[in-house]
């Protein structure tokens, strides 16, 4: 069941999507899909190529970003910032519950926003951001 939460006017993230759901994605009005989910992640997850070919056919422009849970690397960082800057907004960002995605913006913002910010946006969608933001910030 499609539950995209609102990080920012520019960026939402979703618990995993499916085929079927694009229809209703592009009718709310996001422009792109932003995939953090690896295939194969779980038994039964929709492949992101099926994601990819469904999304296209529905007008939206796709990137998979793919980051294992607990392991992002510098060029993981990287590849989502450029996602983000080349996509056209509004994007939608899916991972198994969502927490990546915004766990992946909220560091992506981390020197471009006040950390306060970027907590009250992940928290506003339902997620918890603050341990992480003081982490990062922690000079």
């Amino acid at each position: 069941m499609l539950d995209p939460r609102k990080i920012t006017d520019s960026f939402a993230v979703s618990p995993q999507i499916e085929v079927e759901d694009m229809p209703a994605i592009a009718a709310a009005g996001y422009r792109s899909i932003l995939c953090n989910r690896p295939d194969n992640e779980e038994i039964g997850q929709c492949a992101s190529d099926a994601i990819k070919t469904a999304a296209e056919a529905a007008g939206l422009a796709y990137r998979a970003v793919p980051i294992t849970s607990g392991q992002v690397s510098e060029t993981d960082l990287a590849d989502f910032r450029a996602a983000l800057e080349e996509l056209p907004a509004p994007v939608l960002a899916y991972c198994r519950t969502g927490t990546r995605c915004t766990m992946l913006w909220s560091i992506a913002n981390i020197g471009e926003m006040p950390p306060a910010k970027i907590v009250e946006a992940a928290a506003d969608a339902g997620y918890d951001m603050s341990g992480l933001v003081a982490q990062m910030t922690r000079s």
